[in-house]
């Protein structure tokens, strides 16, 4: 079985399920995060290893504490995962601190930021916030066009005025 093959892609979300419900659910190890999270699990092409992703809403500490008791439970959750989903070996588990959604959220703090101090950098003045009294660019372009047009059409008019009274 090849590592990104159908088969291979429906096993590693199957573990990753279990493993989200043994540790929520089954595990009452106090060193583990009660906001813990199973972000991925890849399991291997031969199902002897899996390395398994974990996440926590906290601190680095939170991390750290939680996976020293996700591996000091780990044969407990790998007889449970070999209860619960029927494989024909039931891989070594690794547990891997994932810090991709503290990244997430830090980026979208930091865009926040960068929006507020952009919007307080810039204050608007009179005419911004009068724009029903004020033109834009594209209006005057537009006026200054019809304006000329209207004088040609005018200067048109005054000499066919001046035609019919000269006969």
């Amino acid at each position: 079985m090849r590592k990104n093959s159908i088969k291979n892609i429906r096993i590693n979300e199957e573990v990753r399920k279990e493993l989200q419900e043994i540790v929520m659910r089954e595990i009452k190890d106090p060193r583990i995060h009660p906001m813990t999270s199973i972000t991925r699990a890849e399991v291997a092409p031969d199902l002897k290893t899996c390395r398994v992703h974990v996440s926590v809403l906290g601190n680095e500490e939170a991390l750290k504490t939680t996976i020293q008791g996700l591996r000091a439970a780990e044969g407990f959750i790998r007889h449970e995962l070999a209860r619960t989903v029927n494989l024909r070996n039931t891989p070594q588990l690794t547990f891997v601190g994932d810090v991709s959604i503290a990244y997430g959220v830090s980026m979208a703090k930091k865009i926040d930021e960068v929006i507020a101090s952009d919007n307080a950098r810039h204050v608007p003045d009179e005419d911004e916030l009068s724009e029903g009294s004020r033109k834009t660019d594209t209006d005057e372009a537009a006026d200054g066009e019809a304006d000329t047009d209207d004088a040609a059409d005018g200067e048109a008019d005054t000499d066919e005025a001046a035609d019919d009274d000269e006969s």
